[in-house]
């Protein structure tokens, strides 16, 4: 029988004999090699609800089931018999009781009566228990509250107990997130895919109203607000009137999406950032769902969901594939982390703020190591945090490299939820669980060592003011560094801290009119002055301290400079009642920084366009232009265009450099200006003390604030309000839509699979160093008026003045195939030095915008590949990062490491994932790019820590490594996916690794097909569907070769050398049948920031 064989079963037909499979077929008999395998293999999942749904016939057999096969038919239902046996007794035992039950017991109330029941991790006794880091603790407890020995296992609740000697092993256990967050970026492509899949449903005529999400999920419109007006009372409302006339379609889109879906919440416009409101409002602690009690936990498509780690809540940022699947209730696979115990003792010094130690410690993990591990911070010093200043470090995950950096719940906590709105029940019932559940923590009484991983500490007294920059965030510079450090930059060649500016040109002067009044800009003036940022405008302190550096300077008479562009975008409207509450807020107007909007803006590059004559004195001149925000992200081109040095920095340093107009000065010894009375000022006369920024937290934050915002949040707002939308359950499609674009995941399709492909003779499309980020392959921000994007728009007839940005494109995959890779500050080696989004085509030397380059390969039916250094994918969590690559044509990303989201965007987008040997990169190894390279795959499949050999048309031969799925488990079901491409129609058969996003696509399928069918190796319902080779593929691009599936290619007579890479053994089997992604339905996988 052939192992790629695919079975169509009725759930019926496994229960009871029919034509095909009379009674005998169960009978036992000695299994075959194959029914061996499957039953090897074979994990089912949940198909409670999906049974109900389907109607019983005949089975069906396709590709190895065929009744023109050379093996009789008889001959491959005996085969298969021993498969359809287990798989009947996991049908039997689906519903099975909990093993767990006997833990599952009432939380009483004090008063009498009980708050709920909830699984007692206490009841176990076992002595481990108490030693697991408390973030381990909601891992297990979710294990054993969902443990079904079908989807969740007893052995995985082993797993996590074992915690101490299983994660060192790497080894895999599922997890169910409580909820899903989401922002609008994000959100539309998601919303799109739920569309599609209701169009599906309906073309396969079935009920498309079965497509819901199964758990809750947040979509928080925040992306989108751009800083069009500054330093204007009408700033709000105008640049909210300026969103909406460039957002209107995807807005009305959304809503339409809030109401068509249940289960799913949109917060309007205007409400604030995602993960502000997250904090202050969505965030549960604790779930009560129909009387269980559980912790709350979300993954989110926001690589900054970690901020809600502060409120004690596990939350961390995955891919668009992982959170797509989750809302449709596919429990997400993870490697069992590691958790770094960070120690902090003492307290901050006078004049120290949470982003001061936030930058600090992103140093420190950096510089440490915790990629793919969580941080649970500890010690005596977590308890003299405030929340916020809690949140603030929690927020940086990503920038430092973990997973999450989660703080457990205690008493400030408590107080924290209070103070936000929570009920006083509510409140008494999350302590009550969290207690009763050894999940609590009392920094007053002696805590009970917990086991860690490894172990850092760091005495709070030992921070001091920073900055971080010019091009990444864990590039902390000390305050009294500054000036020599920015020195430093000028001078150095061109890189992270460098700008090679010559000696003789470091004290150019350019001078300019702004409105009539002289001006000058020198390298390092600083231009844009932007507090903004879910890192900083949830924490009180840092707000209300800017606004108190604001009044002290214009106390002084000190002024912002007018040319350069401040705003101020609060994460959500309770910043905006303490900053009025304190009276601070006029003297931030005073400075410049009226509030401009509620959401990212500057953070995510929404930062507007900078005033003509600013632009054109920077432009013309050369100047290497500063923008300082209070954000967490200063990647090259992420910011602005214009401003080449970013830095980030708590509020009250943002004012403070704003008022000095530049960042090439020291604080310490230089005046920022000169007073109304003609003296200098100094930063120590405008800096606030420790208890002037108390006693303004302590007047001007009231518990009143939080209730009267958020009562109101999901009201929207009059033009959010007035947005006409159909009440139709499927979407109307329009083809003319530059925003919306119909995808065609599912046009097309047919019941064979495409066969595979090999890569070989693939030529680089690009060749990269260190650092390169999702900001670099698939930007956010403002769409270049010269980029082939905004060649398209044109033609569409879309002015540039409505080009909007990329983020909010993301619902057209044609726009942002063109896209990726359009960062002005792409540095490819390709080019020699030259900076742009450019590339040779390598066949005829011409230079090329890499979409074009692509293009041109695609044509040619040559594949491409892309070369490296380390850190590759770093930043956002943005699936575009991975989607756009793969419309591209690219193939393989061979670098010296890889950020952990981005790379298991990757593998779920088809795009392999190598790694090169220790020591070893493009360079050392003679690689330049111009060179054919063919992977060479093994037979079987392909695992974590294998070796892989690479071969090149020039002699050259290397070992790599290969890099599988760092936040997914790979079940035994995924295993069969991979290694029996035939086997799994939601995967439209061996198109994405993991099966995670296909599985959730497998709805579809499970739900419309006229006949009951299975859609894993026997194990999930759905339907034996691929795309056609073409359908579907928008005709401006040439068409995606569908048959593309490495293979064994190389030919040993014409590779004479190779180079070998290995497989991460942090991550997941793969088989070389599911390495590439076949595109029609793989464009729908992927999700971002």
């Amino acid at each position: 029988m052939n192992h790629c064989s695919l079975l169509r079963i009725s759930s019926a037909s496994l229960c009871r004999p029919n034509r095909l499979f009379p009674s005998s077929a169960f009978s036992p008999c000695r299994p075959s090699a194959a029914a061996a395998f499957y039953q090897r293999q074979f994990r089912p999942l949940s198909f409670a609800s999906t049974f109900r749904s389907l109607r019983c016939s005949a089975p069906r057999l396709s590709q190895g089931g065929d009744w023109k096969s050379p093996v009789g038919l008889a001959s491959q239902i005996r085969t298969a018999a021993p498969v359809f046996t287990e798989f009947r007794r996991k049908i039997a035992s689906m519903a099975s009781v909990n093993p767990y039950k006997g833990i599952f017991t009432s939380l009483p109330k004090p008063g009498g009566g009980e708050f709920g029941k909830f699984y007692s991790l206490p009841a176990l006794n076992d002595p481990r228990i108490d030693k697991l880091p408390y973030s381990i603790r909601i891992l297990l407890e979710s294990a054993i509250r969902n443990c079904d020995n079908f989807q969740v296992t007893k052995e995985d609740v082993e797993k996590i107990i074992d915690w101490k000697n299983t994660a060192p092993k790497l080894v895999e256990i599922p997890f169910k997130p409580a909820r899903v967050l989401l922002q609008d970026f994000t959100g539309v492509p998601a919303v799109v895919d739920l569309a599609c899949m209701r169009d599906a449903m309906n073309r396969l005529g079935s009920d498309s109203n079965k497509i819901n999400p199964l758990v809750p999920v947040d979509l928080v419109i925040d992306h989108s607000v751009q800083v069009d007006v500054t330093r204007s009372e009408n700033a709000v409302k105008a640049n909210m009137e300026l969103e909406f006339q460039r957002n209107k379609e995807r807005f009305a889109f959304l809503k339409w999406g809030s109401n068509a879906f249940r289960n799913m919440l949109v917060v309007p416009p205007g409400s604030g950032i995602v993960h502000q409101v997250n904090l202050e409002y969505l965030g549960r602690v604790v779930f009560n769902t129909d009387g269980v009690l559980y912790p709350d936990s979300v993954v989110g498509t926001d690589s900054h969901t970690t901020m809600i780690d502060g409120l004690g809540v596990a939350g961390w940022g995955v891919g668009g594939i992982e959170a797509e699947a989750a809302m449709l209730g596919q429990p997400m696979s993870m490697v069992l982390p590691g958790v770094v115990g960070f120690k902090l003792s003492g307290h901050l010094r006078d004049g120290v703020t949470a982003t001061d130690l936030v930058l600090t410690v992103t140093q420190m993990l950096r510089k440490h190591g915790v990629v793919g591990k969580f941080v649970e911070f500890h010690g005596d010093g977590v308890g003299k945090l405030s929340l916020a200043d809690r949140a603030t470090i929690a927020n940086m995950s990503p920038e430092y490299g973990a997973t999450m950096g989660f703080f457990p719940v205690d008493n400030v906590t408590l107080q924290y939820l209070k103070l936000t709105g929570r009920s006083d029940e509510t409140v008494a019932m999350i302590e009550a669980y969290l207690r009763a559940n050894n999940m609590f923590v009392d920094y007053n009484e002696p805590q009970q060592e917990r086991e860690y991983s490894s172990s850092l500490q760091l005495d709070l007294a030992d921070v001091e003011p920073c900055l971080s920059g010019p091009k990444r965030p864990h590039d902390r510079v000390a305050l009294k560094d500054m000036k020599s450090d920015w020195h430093a930059c000028l001078d150095n060649k061109v890189g992270f801290k460098g700008f090679a500016v010559p000696k003789d040109a470091q004290e150019k002067v350019a001078k300019f009119s702004f409105n009539g009044q002289p001006a000058e800009l020198k390298h390092g003036s600083v231009v844009i002055a932007a507090i903004t940022s879910c890192t900083n405008t949830s924490n009180p302190s840092v707000m209300l301290g800017a606004g108190l550096v604001a009044k002290k300077a214009a106390e002084l008479g000190l002024l912002v400079k007018p040319w350069i562009k401040t705003s101020l975008a609060p994460g959500s409207g309770v910043v905006t009642k303490y900053l009025l509450q304190s009276g601070l807020q006029k003297y931030l107007n005073e400075q410049g920084f009226h509030i401009v909007g509620y959401g990212c803006t500057t953070c995510i590059g929404n930062s507007g366009d900078l005033d003509e004559t600013v632009a054109s004195a920077i432009s013309e001149n050369d100047i290497v232009a500063a923008a300082v925000l209070s954000g967490n992200r200063n990647f090259e081109g992420r910011v602005h265009a214009l401003t080449r040095a970013n830095y980030l920095a708590s509020p009250p340093l943002v004012v403070a450099y704003a008022l000095a107009g530049t960042v090439d000065i020291d604080f310490e010894k230089d005046p920022i200006g000169v007073g109304k009375d003609g003296k200098d000022v100094y930063f120590r006369d405008i800096w606030p003390t420790k208890e002037e920024v108390a006693e303004a937290v302590q007047s001007s934050v009231l518990p009143d604030m939080f209730k009267s915002t958020y009562e109101a949040i999901t009201k929207g707002n009059p033009m959010w309000n007035q947005l006409s939308v159909p009440e139709s359950k499927l979407y109307s499609w329009d083809s003319h839509s530059t925003y919306i674009h119909e995808p065609p995941y599912f046009k097309g399709m047919t019941m064979d699979p495409p066969g595979p492909h090999g890569v070989k003779d693939a030529y680089c499309l690009l060749n990269f160093g260190d650092s390169i980020t999702t900001d670099h392959i698939s930007p956010a921000g403002s769409i270049h008026k010269d980029s082939p994007a905004a060649k398209f728009l044109l033609e569409r007839g879309v002015d540039r003045k409505d080009f909007n940005s990329y983020g909010s494109r993301r619902g057209n995959d044609e726009i942002m195939a063109r896209g990726t890779f359009a960062n002005i500050r792409l540095v490819n080696k390709l080019l020699n030095g030259e900076v742009g989004p450019k590339t040779v085509h390598v066949p005829t030397g011409e230079k090329l915008s890499v979409f074009d380059a692509a293009m041109k390969y695609k044509s040619e039916g040559k594949d491409t590949i892309i070369l490296a250094g380390a850190e590759y994918g770093s930043g956002s969590s943005r699936d575009w990062a991975a989607k756009g690559p793969m419309l591209l044509g690219v193939k393989a990303v061979i670098a010296k490491s890889f950020e952990r989201i981005h790379r298991s965007n990757l593998v779920g987008m088809g795009i392999i994932p190598l790694c090169f040997k220790a020591g070893e990169d493009a360079d050392s190894l003679g690689l330049t790019g111009h060179e054919r390279y063919t992977i060479d795959l093994p037979t079987n499949e392909l695992r974590p820590g294998q070796d892989v050999t690479v071969r090149t048309d020039n002699g050259g031969v290397g070992i790599f490594r290969s890099w599988g799925h760092s936040s997914l488990r790979y079940s035994p079901i995924d295993s069969a996916v991979s290694d029996c491409p035939g086997l799994c129609v939601h995967n439209a058969v061996h198109n994405l690794p993991n099966s995670q996003f296909p599985l959730a696509l497998a709805t579809v399928y499970s739900f419309a097909a006229p006949t009951p069918t299975i859609t894993s190796p026997i194990a999930a319902p759905g339907a034996a569907v691929s795309p056609s080779s073409q359908s579907g593929h928008p005709s401006s691009l040439p068409p995606h070769n569908h048959h593309s599936r490495p293979t064994i290619t190389a030919d040993p007579e014409h590779h004479r050398h190779s180079f070998t890479v290995t497989a991460n053994p942090h991550h997941h089997r793969l088989s070389p049948a599911v390495i590439t992604v076949n595109p029609t339905i793989a464009r729908a996988a992927t999700r971002e920031k």
